[in-house]
């Protein structure tokens, strides 16, 4: 989707130590101080909400079918998307899930379609969900947040340096604006996080000193090359294997694991290096990608978390995350249970899954809530820091090389390019095999 021209400058403030020292990580969303009405932007009491969602895939309809439940005075009034059919499916089903009620109130000329379709959507509404294949979010964000409007954003929330900064910088205009922003990192949503988180807090642990996490599945769906698109089109039909769409496994899933080390140790690597490459997902319509990442991220504290994700059927699955501290061991996953166990070997807190409310949903829940309350959620310091994390990790598995975090955040690698249009040549194109160029350790240069 076309975009803003303009970039942002890296700040000194921005490195590392900078904006790590000056952020507390809190478990459900950083809640700034209650407001005055006057302050607030948009919302007031009971005011009818207008809700824009601008990308219309799977999570895209996921998180409005969420936001249309969490408030009882709201309803849909714009969507926007790239592709009409995409646009028109999420409609459909949207309306058979709120049939008989008056949530749902898209009427065709709200319908946008094309590249610079959210700015129509953005300017209808009060509240907007972004959804979109991670690269535009920077922009879209962008808009949003000068519009005056509350987000929720997925994550990841950028693919290269250049997007983390931009929304770096938006998230100082969003709270100098009073904006609720959610991003999509559900697990400190979640129960069973939160009351680690907790026990955390009260030296349960102690100090963790390492860890590990894990995404290994078998893969993601592949949408194969229809007759008559163009390579724009194809590409972003088949998002999930081009880094300026996706930025890779390793930051579009992985993150989620990823975000929980910087959480639970409270904060942010200094570096990475690691090692990743394709053995099983090699073919053309594997795009770009790595099939399977391994990284080293080292933290001020001296903790070093092992971070793996793959991609490779017929291998061991595992979603979750390990911890080991000075007083004992902590063992996650997303299903809903988590324990700590002592260095004896005695099990000091077990928390399974009691009926307990479904993240994504209370993740909306909290969001309007926060509206109604005269309050402001501010997650984007943490998403873009945690999103520049797994950035971090893949240019270290790309280049082979010691990443530092000063380094990759002040890279200027852009993936996504600040304006595209129908007409514009995708970053990366096929050779005349049809095969796209694949990053080789050693040999990439991942920083500029």
């Amino acid at each position: 989707m076309k975009s803003s021209k303009n970039k942002t400058d890296v700040n000194t403030n921005t490195s590392r130590r900078g904006f790590c020292k000056n952020t507390a990580l809190v478990g459900a969303g950083m809640l700034l101080p209650v407001l005055e009405m006057s302050a607030m932007v948009n919302v007031l009491n009971d005011k009818k909400l207008k809700l824009a969602v601008v990308g219309c895939g799977g999570r895209g309809t996921g998180a409005a079918n969420q936001a249309l439940k969490a408030d009882e005075n709201i309803e849909l009034v714009a969507m926007a998307d790239a592709f009409q059919d995409q646009l028109d499916n999420s409609l459909m089903n949207l309306q058979k899930e709120f049939e008989g009620t008056k949530k749902v109130n898209v009427k065709e000329a709200h319908k946008y379609v094309g590249l610079d379709a959210y700015k129509k959507a953005i300017d209808m509404a009060d509240v907007v969900i972004l959804a979109t294949t991670p690269g535009f979010r920077p922009y879209h964000f962008e808009y949003a947040i000068n519009a005056g409007k509350h987000v929720f954003m997925e994550k990841p929330v950028a693919v290269d340096a250049p997007g983390i900064r931009k929304v770096l910088e938006m998230a100082k205009v969003a709270k100098e604006k009073k904006l609720n922003v959610v991003v999509g990192l559900q697990r400190h949503y979640q129960n069973n996080y939160l009351a680690i988180a907790d026990k955390i807090k009260e030296g349960s642990v102690g100090k963790i000193v390492s860890g590990q996490v894990y995404w290994n599945s078998a893969g993601v769906w592949v949408r194969p090359r229809k007759e008559g698109q163009t390579e724009l089109e194809y590409q972003m039909r088949n998002w999930y294997y081009f880094n300026w769409l996706c930025g890779d496994h390793i930051l579009e899933q992985h993150i989620h694991n990823i975000d929980v080390a910087n959480w639970f140790i409270g904060e942010y690597p200094v570096s990475a290096q690691g090692m990743g490459g394709r053995l099983v997902r090699t073919g053309k319509d594997h795009g770009e990608i790595f099939d399977h990442h391994f990284v080293e991220f080292t933290y001020p504290s001296g903790a070093v978390i092992a971070s793996q994700c793959r991609h490779q059927p017929d291998t061991w699955s595992k979603v979750g995350e390990n911890f080991q501290g000075t007083k004992g061991s902590i063992e996650m996953n997303d299903a809903g249970a988590a324990s700590i166990t002592g260095l004896n070997g005695e099990k000091l807190f077990d928390y399974r899954n009691r009926n307990d409310p479904n993240p994504y949903q209370v993740e909306h829940d909290r969001l309007f809530a926060s509206i109604r309350n005269n309050e402001v959620i501010s997650d984007t310091e943490n998403g873009a820091k945690s999103t520049m994390t797994a950035i971090m990790g893949r240019m270290a598995t790309y280049s082979g090389k010691v990443i530092s975090w000063d380094d990759a955040l002040a890279s200027e690698k852009l993936l996504m390019p600040s304006e595209i249009t129908w007409d514009s040549t995708p970053p990366s194109v096929p050779g005349p095999d049809g095969s796209y160029p694949i990053p080789t350790p050693g040999v990439t240069d991942v920083l500029s």
